[in-house]
């Protein structure tokens, strides 16, 4: 469900859901006292505005005819999106925690140069509220009804359905034949495992298609260890279920003894049931090309690993933290004991480049300053073929990893526990996700 915040002078549009909207209260506090004359004095005390919640979406609008910015909430604990428009953007600024409704009164006044702001007000606040935006009791209801409905789930029902794929088996199949197409037969070999995007497979079916096109029919009864990205995930910890993947081909079968063999050996550094599980869609898109391949009822061993922010801003390796290190350990464990009956899928990223991503440049793909950046990429991507995990993490942590490889703990992870891999560069790429902003991505295999 999306919405336009009305313009200035209207009043706000209810939408079709019809919802009570939740109303701005308690945001001035009436103190009374007197002077030393006796005479009652009435003193206004405004409270400050609740903050604007940390990880939403803000995107400007590329609809001239709609203009302004974009909110969604990428974690799906509101199904809404509103569009800001252009005169109000800056008003989102006074939801701070610290500033109050007067602060945004008077920003409302300079703006419209009218006095009478108290609709436009309200309207503002109420958009926000009812989208679940602001750090109030209404979102504390819908985040805790969201987690929970997804932890009482028996499964992990498919999030980017009808979205990023068809939701429907008969189109799902047909769309991944299309992008399967060209692919080169597969041999049985000694390959251990892949890197495939985790971008929209609609911008990135070639890498893919170069990808999954290395499987051998006869590696279908392994375990697909799959590690993804998590980009809303806590940093140093891992994001685990025991729930089946589900996709519109069907039930995957999650290898749940792995699930509780890792989780108990390294308790702090799992969270258990993660409920970033239940919006991803780095290790969702990997489980529908296996289950294209191989069926619906591939056995798969989902990992989601949060960043190594710390390591990455404050230096050191990952393995520093002691949490870290006992999770890489039962992981290398189990793919030393399990060998050949475990197959290793990267469902990474590379740079996130342009203005999406808060640079100053307007990235255009395979041109300009994205030349540079993929001569970068591939000094990582060397590394990574070398199983060279501390060369890897020395070029991630330089300048604070700006190139911004979302990837980067997942492949690190895969380094550190599977050390006898060697890759090989099936593709590279890079796709304009907008006008202005670059993603770039590949196709590995690893002996």
């Amino acid at each position: 469900m999306w919405r336009i915040l009305p313009c200035l002078t209207h009043a706000v549009d209810r939408g079709p859901s019809g919802k009570k909207c939740f109303h701005h209260r308690a945001t001035q506090t009436t103190v009374r006292s007197s002077n030393h004359y006796g005479h009652a004095i009435l003193i206004v005390v405004s409270e400050p505005l609740p903050r604007l919640r940390l990880g939403l979406d803000f995107v400007p609008s590329a609809d001239p005819e709609h203009p302004g910015l974009l909110i969604r909430d990428p974690f799906q604990f509101s199904d809404s999106m509103l569009l800001i428009p252009p005169q109000l953007v800056a008003c989102l600024a006074c939801f701070d925690g610290e500033q109050t409704a007067l602060d945004l009164r008077s920003n409302l006044v300079r703006i419209t140069g009218e006095i009478q702001v108290g609709q436009i007000e309200k309207n503002l606040f109420d958009a926000l509220s009812d989208a679940g935006f602001l750090e109030n009791e209404k979102f504390e209801k819908l985040r805790a009804a969201r987690i929970g409905e997804f932890q009482a789930a028996p499964k992990r029902e498919p999030s980017h359905a009808g979205s990023a794929y068809p939701d429907n088996a008969e189109e799902a199949r047909k769309t991944l034949a299309e992008f399967m197409q060209g692919a080169t037969p597969a041999a049985a070999d000694s390959q251990i495992g892949i890197a495939a995007p985790h971008v929209s497979p609609f911008g990135g079916w070639e890498s893919y298609r170069d990808a999954y096109s290395t499987l051998p029919p006869s590696y279908q009864d392994r375990t697909f260890v799959v590690l993804g990205t998590s980009h809303y995930g806590e940093p140093d910890k891992f994001g685990m279920t025991r729930k089946p993947y589900v996709t519109p081909f069907g039930d995957s079968v999650t290898d749940v003894s792995l699930v509780d063999e890792l989780a108990s050996a390294a308790p702090d550094a799992v969270r258990m049931e993660d409920y970033c599980h239940a919006v991803e869609h780095s290790i969702e898109f990997q489980v529908l090309f296996l289950q294209y391949i191989y069926g619906p009822n591939v056995r798969v061993l989902p990992i989601l690993c949060g960043s190594f922010a710390r390591s990455i801003y404050q230096g050191g390796m990952p393995e520093d933290n002691p949490d870290v290190e006992r999770f890489f350990g039962a992981l290398g464990n189990i793919s030393a004991r399990e060998g050949k009956r475990l197959f290793w899928v990267l469902g990474v990223d590379m740079a996130h480049m342009g203005r999406r991503y808060g640079d100053a440049l307007t990235a255009q793909a395979d041109a300009g300053e994205m030349l540079a950046v993929a001569e970068r990429d591939r000094v990582r991507i060397e590394r990574m073929n070398h199983a060279d995990a501390l060369g890897f993490w020395s070029l991630v942590q330089e300048n604070h990893d700006d190139l911004k490889w979302c990837g980067s703990s997942p492949i690190y992870t895969f380094l550190k526990t599977v050390p006898q891999a060697r890759g090989e560069l099936k593709r590279y790429q890079q796709w304009n996700i907008d006008d202005k902003s670059v993603v770039s991505f590949a196709a590995m295999s690893f002996r």
